[in-house]
Formats: C-alpha cells, structure tokens, sequence
C-alpha cells in the first residue's frame, strides 16, 4: 500500500501543483494484498490522460506481467504522459510493456532477480534508490517510492520546494539517489548494470 500511498502523500502536500486520481480494473474499491481497499476513480478503460503515471509494486504484479491485455493499455495510456514512474516492482510492468525499452532502471532489491527476468531490452540498474532515465522514473522497493516521488517535485518546482513537502509530512528525505543499503542485502553489489544484469 505505500507503493501507491507514499508518493500521494508527497503530491497530495501541493494540492495547488498535482491532481490525484486512481485508476484500476474497475472503478470503486480494489483489495489490497495487507487487507484494506483503494477506491479506485475509474477503471481502466475511461481513465484519463494523466501527466504523471505512476505503477506501483505488490504481489499483483506477478499476474499482470504476463496479461497481455493490460500490458497493451498500459503501454499505449502511458505513452502519452509526460512522466513514467513505478514503485519496486512497479518497474516490472513498465518494462514488460517495453515502456523501458534501452532506458536505465532500477526496482525493488528483494525482487530485482525476478525484475530482470521481464525484458532483457532494459538497463537495470542494481544499486540505486531510484533512477531517472529521460521521462521514466523508477524506483527500488516500498518507502524508496516517497524519495523518488520527492525527487520528482524537486526536478519540477525546486529542491527547496521538495525539502518543503517532507518537512510538512516529517520524513527525513533521502535525496541521493545512488543511496541504496539494500543492494548489499540482497547480494547484488557485484552485478553490474547491463541489459541482462
């Protein structure tokens, strides 16, 4: 749920600036893997343009990586934004609709061998709290979502700004994105960055 809830809160603290909308199967209440429901605004099929797409990670990409309809919306509603971002595996789905394609990206640490396995035709990146790659935004696992999503205010209104909003919501913004103790966790300090890493 902080995949998706993390970064709201970041965009939510500048009301004036982004707009949130849910987007899912269907409109109305879509369970979560912990239990409690998202309320979702529309579903797939009347969603919106939206400038910021943002995917998140959780046990359900599993199943849609291999759903050949919602990879098709997928990349087709995403291609029109201005900005691509995921959420730990998130990234996964991005990449399997090629919505990565020859871009460098990086995914949730605990998952990232699987991450991999979706398309060889991405850069991923091993140790990095998230990465930016011209549009596409992805970022490692859960909590590394509201860094991300915090680099993103700060690419579009100014560090001050982003320093703003995670002192409103009392996070202790981790700004460097090459930071990333989780890579050493999970073994994979010594893959290098490669199409097939």
């Amino acid at each position: 749920m902080l995949d998706v809830f993390g970064p709201l809160e970041i965009f939510g603290a500048r009301p004036e600036a982004f707009s949130i909308t849910l987007i899912g199967p269907d409109a109305g209440a879509v369970a979560s893997n912990q239990g409690p429901a998202a309320v979702c605004n529309y579903a797939y099929a009347e969603a919106p343009e939206c400038d910021i797409v943002l995917v998140p990670g959780g046990m359900g990409t599993r199943r849609l990586v291999a759903d050949e309809t919602f990879l098709r919306w997928l990349a087709a509603w995403a291609d029109r934004a201005e900005f691509v971002t995921s959420v730990c595996t998130g990234a996964a789905l991005l990449a399997a609709a090629g919505l990565l394609d020859d871009r460098r990206a990086t995914s949730n640490k605990q998952a990232f061998r699987w991450v991999v396995t979706t398309s060889d035709r991405v850069k991923w990146v091993p140790q990095a709290r998230w990465v930016v790659d011209g549009r596409c935004w992805t970022s490692s696992g859960v909590a590394a979502g509201i860094d991300m999503a915090l680099g993103l205010v700060a690419h579009l209104s100014g560090e001050e700004d982003a320093r703003g909003v995670a002192t409103h919501v009392e996070y202790e913004w981790h700004s460097d994105s090459s930071w990333d103790p989780f890579a050493s966790v999970y073994g994979l300090e010594d893959i290098e960055s490669s199409p097939s890493a």
